[in-house]
């Protein structure tokens, strides 16, 4: 029977990948296990990563007006999946434009995304061309369109793009097929590691996004899930730091102050977590197929 060598240099590489991946876990463990811990506790002792008595009233607490929660749960994944669709349509289009040799324009028109990259309009610009030009305020656009386009994934696209020889489009046109067909029934197929890529960057930015819905968003029906965390967060901040000048009973040794924090970041951040690992193996499957076309 063959025995197998140990490679030194493998066992050092999947060590450091086992202490990386258990950095990575152990936040997130420690995260959890406030969420479901006793405030006297967590005020006494400090965070712990196994809690000293198991108490779910951060949850209980939360959970007590499920509707707003859902319908936050609902804005946020509208606007996630909607975005991620329309940003990486939009930014396939215009990085296959500028690939193309046989665009005039390409290399001003690079220049002036590029330009954009080092070079923004700033708040005050975007604020008034979302509000005073596009009338977006307080629709579910203003949260989606703001993050349509980004130069940095249009400079990535154009790059894979370019590697595609351009005599598959001209053998395309060959056989009669025009450029939106070209686009959607060559290109698009033949850019999946590209898009999958970009495409779980673009998700997790509209996900995590509360900044467009503090800017642009008034209506409670509109709020993203990021932003009434973020709100809730200030409120417990606000109480707990002036309860003696609002003269207000509340015993701060009862009331979950930490632990609701982190419940409401565990339940913010939980539908990903159980998303991402079933679309990384796609997603790692898309990067393999990619590699062998190349």
């Amino acid at each position: 029977m063959q025995q197998t060598k140990t490679n030194p240099g493998q066992v050092a590489i999947n060590l450091m990948f086992a202490v990386v991946s258990l950095l990575m876990i152990l936040p997130l463990v420690l995260v959890v296990s406030i969420s479901v811990s006793e405030e006297k506790s967590l005020l006494t002792n400090g965070y712990r990563f196994i809690p000293e008595s198991l108490d779910f009233t951060a949850y209980k607490l939360i959970l007590q007006t499920p509707g707003v929660l859902l319908n936050a749960y609902g804005v946020t994944i509208l606007v996630t999946i909607a975005g991620t669709i329309l940003s990486l349509l939009m930014t396939a289009m215009i990085g296959y434009a500028i690939s193309r040799r046989d665009y005039r324009y390409g290399r001003i028109t690079t220049f002036y995304i590029f330009f954009t990259m080092l070079f923004s309009g700033g708040l005050v610009p975007s604020y008034i061309l979302i509000t005073q030009y596009l009338h977006l305020k307080d629709t579910i656009w203003a949260l989606i369109i703001p993050y349509l386009l980004s130069p940095f994934n249009i400079m990535l696209m154009k790059g894979f793009l370019q590697k595609i020889p351009g005599e598959i489009i001209e053998s395309c046109k060959m056989d009669g097929a025009g450029e939106l067909r070209i686009f959607f029934r060559i290109i698009l197929p033949l850019s999946t590691p590209a898009l999958a890529t970009l495409g779980l960057f673009i998700s997790f930015m509209y996900w995590n996004d509360w900044w467009l819905g503090l800017l642009y968003i008034d209506n409670q029906n509109l709020v993203p899930l990021q932003l009434m965390l973020y709100r809730m967060m200030n409120t417990i901040d606000f109480l707990s730091s002036n309860l003696r000048r609002l003269n207000v009973m509340i015993d701060l040794a009862s009331f979950p102050s930490l632990s609701s924090r982190m419940a409401m970041a565990v339940l913010a951040a939980g539908p990903m977590m159980f998303v991402f690992p079933f679309f990384q193996r796609y997603f790692v499957s898309g990067l393999t197929v990619g590699s062998l076309k190349g």
